[in-house]
């Protein structure tokens, strides 16, 4: 009986799971891999108004792609949602021009149509982040066409395969360091030595890459790899005093210098 038992609540703890990730987002059926579920799109996307908007990428990374404001219960591509998120659109809106939507962010997949709709995306904890046959050729799409990625939260052997999956997406092309120098760092504030930001993990020395157009460190950046780093962790907790705030601020440099470049490059 308490096998029998044990086995029951197994079976409700896997329909319920499933029954939350249902009701917090959207499941799709890829021709590769077969019944594997696709990444989510957040029940609360705005649609495109003209505002500039955080677009979190989601990506199905295993058989459980749990999604909720517990930390437990978030998929990799939801850590620090929806904190972070908010908190940085609104100092974003404190100190650019922009206008942005400050009450959330929209979540899409890597090849839903409507990510062309907006130029600067993020994605969290690409270590565990394995891109269908489909998701690779929408991020390599949304990239030609001007798009511009952020890669967080990852450290240690996640920077490999994040390497990795990329060299699907851009045969060829491989990560560069990025000089302290390049416009990205002085597009808004001046940040005169990038690789001098604490993590808040330690243990490992934190580094910015970039994908840059043809491989030309004087072309188009594409993207951006916060190597061994989490500013979005910063954001997060910015309202909270967990965390010292010249550090929090300094995470909001580099955000905000991240969009000013993808917007005006």
């Amino acid at each position: 009986m308490k096998v029998r038992l044990s086995w029951l609540l197994v079976a409700c703890l896997v329909v319920g799971c499933v029954s939350a990730v249902a009701a917090h987002g959207s499941w799709f059926r890829g021709a590769a891999g077969g019944d594997r579920p696709r990444a989510m799109i957040g029940n609360d996307n705005s649609p495109y108004d003209g505002r500039f908007v955080f677009i979190r990428l989601s990506y199905w990374h295993g058989l459980w792609d749990g999604f909720g404001s517990g930390r437990a219960l978030q998929s990799p591509w939801a850590h620090d949602y929806p904190r972070a998120d908010v908190h940085f659109m609104k100092i974003l809106e404190e100190i650019t021009l922009l206008k942005p939507r400050n009450d959330g962010s929209n979540i899409l997949p890597l090849d839903h149509p409507d990510l062309f709709q907006f130029p600067f995306a993020y994605m969290s904890e690409p270590g565990f982040w394995r891109p269908s046959e489909e998701e690779v050729r929408g991020l390599r799409a949304y990239l030609a066409k001007g798009g511009f990625v952020i890669f967080d939260d990852f450290r240690g052997p996640d920077w490999y395969n994040l390497q990795e999956q990329m060299r699907r997406v851009l045969p060829g092309r491989q990560f560069i360091e990025i000089d302290p120098a390049h416009p990205l760092f002085h597009s808004f504030f001046e940040i005169e030595h990038p690789r001098d930001f604490v993590p808040p993990y330690g243990g490992l020395p934190a580094a910015f890459y970039g994908l840059f157009e043809d491989d030309d460190p004087e072309g188009r950046l594409m993207a951006v790899a916060n190597v061994n780093n989490d500013i979005g962790e910063y954001w997060e907790f910015s309202d909270t005093g967990w965390v010292p705030v010249d550090l929090s601020n300094e995470a909001y440099k580099f955000g905000v210098n991240y969009v000013v470049y993808a917007m005006t490059h």
